[in-house]
């Protein structure tokens, strides 16, 4: 009698384990918002390209335009990004946007210019996915899961992997040549998610940039996925 409940115990307590599989887990998209203009940018720049060698990590700089007419245009921004950066303000209560800025898992933002600030805020923007992201052939299919109330988008970014050298002529950085990694050259909104599989047409790949996916609530929320693409021929 002793050894059937002892069997029914562990029976028990095995069940959970053996009901339901646990959520995916994906890598935390870490987007620095930055700009060769300003002076306190350049700490947060090392930090976030420190944490890109992690595998559990994508970590990508996003170029804003707001410092553009204070003596030096960033070679690198673009009003998207910028507007990007807007949506988060808005949607995390911010206020204002502000260079640096850190937003781990579209979750939650801080300064992010040291690497111990960086670390709590992957930790702080870290959750299961929701949903899958994969490529096949000339489509990025999104498999299905659970999707927020309002949806939620299909964004791809392309940015260079290198660290990139810039030397500074005017504004806050004179003289200095700043390193940048993980550039965000161009990002594009493929469609609507709602919570089925889909499929989105892939745009002809740009030589020297890698992609990304990312599955994003609306209105600048978490992120529900990401995932990197493999690089495909141009």
């Amino acid at each position: 009698m002793r050894q059937a409940l002892l069997a029914l115990s562990l029976l028990g307590a095995a069940l959970p384990l053996l009901g339901v599989a646990p959520a995916p887990s994906q890598p935390v998209v870490l987007e620095l918002f930055t700009s060769q203009g300003c002076s306190s940018c350049p700490p947060a720049d090392l930090a976030v390209a420190k944490a890109a060698d992690r595998p559990d990590v994508i970590a990508l700089s996003f170029n804003v335009t707001y410092w553009n007419h204070l003596g030096w245009k960033d070679t690198f921004s673009r009003p998207e990004f910028t507007d990007r950066q807007v949506a988060y303000a808005k949607a995390l209560g911010q206020g204002a946007p502000y260079t640096p800025e850190v937003v781990a898992g579209g979750r939650v933002g801080g300064v992010g210019n040291t690497a111990r600030a960086v670390d709590q805020l992957i930790a702080r923007g870290r959750t299961a996915a929701t949903t899958t992201v994969s490529a096949s052939g000339d489509r990025i299919v999104v498999g299905a899961g659970v999707a927020p109330r309002r949806g939620a988008e299909v964004w791809l970014v392309r940015y260079d992997p290198r660290t990139l050298q810039t030397p500074v002529k005017a504004g806050e950085n004179t003289g200095k040549t700043l390193p940048q990694r993980n550039v965000v050259r161009s990002l594009k909104r493929l469609g609507d998610w709602s919570g089925g599989a889909a499929s989105f047409g892939r745009p002809r790949s740009e030589p020297g940039l890698n992609e990304v996916v990312i599955v994003q609530a609306k209105g600048a929320g978490p992120i529900l996925a990401a995932a990197r693409l493999p690089l495909t021929p141009s």
